[in-house]
């Protein structure tokens, strides 16, 4: 491969408590980075999958309620990468089954992603993609929330961190010292506003890659980092609806992408091998979500047709609850009397007439506090998830 495709993005500076971090050059590298014929071969892949799943996503209907479930998917992968053991279903039922104070750390994890990414879409509807967002993201994220170490929210750190290890001595990866970080933030936000000719999903790998290498604060960074990446997509009107996110296949290749982002900041960085390996992960979740959408809207077609054998108000009102099961589509009674103000008896009622029509099914077989399963539908964002192994709650 030729040097011009292996540009230095930074070198390894010598600190005076007896270790080397990694201090990033002019970002992006002044000599430039020539996208190969291969590499551009993946882009165009990617580029094609990412403007049929926006199409597709353009003629979903109750397509807000739907996204909660790809922001909920996200979260719990994200947070798998970090430690945490909680599972999507975890995530989802957690509105339904735990009070907050005694909520799982693991899952209470996942509900402060899920928090900061909808914080993130609406804030971002008024505020650019730029540090200053960064940083509310991460204060939702963090505060509250369990963190290795102080996570200061919403702060840039003061203090040097680093990946692996016990000290910065025996880590895999020592991030710039503080003193080096705010000019490599500076170019990082210019980046992102550049009117350049770095294809908007080249600008997106590089955005995550360089924020990782940037590393700016204690705690929290993989995880917002993985936030920016479909925030910009969003921001650049690669997808009009920010239903693409990459933190499943992350984890189910973790090894690799933690070694793809070790190489792209060593100084012989390998930011092709990085951006390949980003853009193959852009096709194959933009594939699965074209996949996802088709099935729900076929789902959803389904589901409504049962309604027209009901009579005209129990239709009204068993449609308005199916909605709002895309979004929540583990409930009780208790959230079937918030969603319609029916009395318990209602509420019993309903769920009822929804397990009738092949929508609703028991999870699990609690004597008190029983809650139901849209299972068909959760199917669709958890293949693993089969109803004769469901844990007793």
């Amino acid at each position: 491969m030729s040097n011009i495709n292996r540009p230095k993005i930074g070198r390894y500076v010598a600190q005076k408590e007896g270790f080397k971090s990694f201090t990033p050059y002019d970002f992006p590298p002044k000599e430039g980075f020539v996208i190969s014929p291969k590499l551009y071969k993946k882009l165009e892949d990617a580029i094609r999958l990412v403007g049929k799943l926006d199409g597709i996503t353009r003629l979903l209907p109750d397509k807000d309620f739907f996204l909660l479930m790809f922001i909920k998917k996200d979260a719990a992968y994200s947070s798998q990468i970090e430690g945490t053991k909680a599972t999507l279903q975890d995530a989802v039922a957690a509105p339904v089954t735990e009070e907050k104070s005694r909520r799982h750390p693991d899952v209470d994890d996942i509900v402060h992603y899920v928090e900061a990414v909808n914080y993130g879409i609406k804030r971002s509807e008024t505020l650019p993609i730029s540090l200053r967002l960064v940083r509310e993201i991460h204060e939702k994220l963090m505060t509250g929330a369990r963190a290795t170490q102080h996570a200061y929210p919403g702060e840039f750190r003061r203090s040097q961190n680093w990946i692996g290890g016990k000290i910065p001595q025996d880590a895999s990866f020592v991030p710039p010292a503080p003193h080096d970080m705010d000019k490599s933030l500076d170019d990082l936000e210019k980046f992102i506003h550049a009117k350049d000719d770095y294809p908007s999903l080249i600008k997106a790998g590089l955005l995550h890659a360089q924020f990782e290498t940037i590393h700016p604060f204690t705690d929290g960074n993989g995880r917002t980092g993985r936030m920016l990446i479909a925030m910009y997509m969003h921001h650049t009107k690669l997808l009009e609806l920010p239903i693409l996110y990459l933190s499943s296949y992350f984890k189910k290749y973790q090894k690799l992408y933690y070694q793809k982002l070790q190489n792209y900041h060593e100084e012989d960085s390998d930011i092709e091998g990085w951006l390949e390996f980003f853009l193959e992960g852009v096709a194959e979740i933009a594939e699965s979500s074209i996949e996802t959408c088709t099935n729900i809207t076929a789902l959803r077609d389904r589901d409504f047709a049962k309604m027209q054998k009901l009579g005209k108000q129990s239709a009204e009102s068993t449609l308005e609850v199916v909605r709002k099961l895309f979004s929540q589509p583990i409930v009780g009674v208790a959230e079937i009397i918030n969603w319609t103000g029916f009395s318990p008896q209602g509420a019993y009622n309903m769920i009822e007439r929804l397990k009738a029509l092949g929508i609703l099914e028991p999870l699990g077989d609690a004597e008190y506090g029983q809650k139901y399963i849209y299972a068909d539908y959760y199917r669709l964002f958890d293949d693993t998830f089969n109803t004769t192994k469901v844990s007793k709650k």
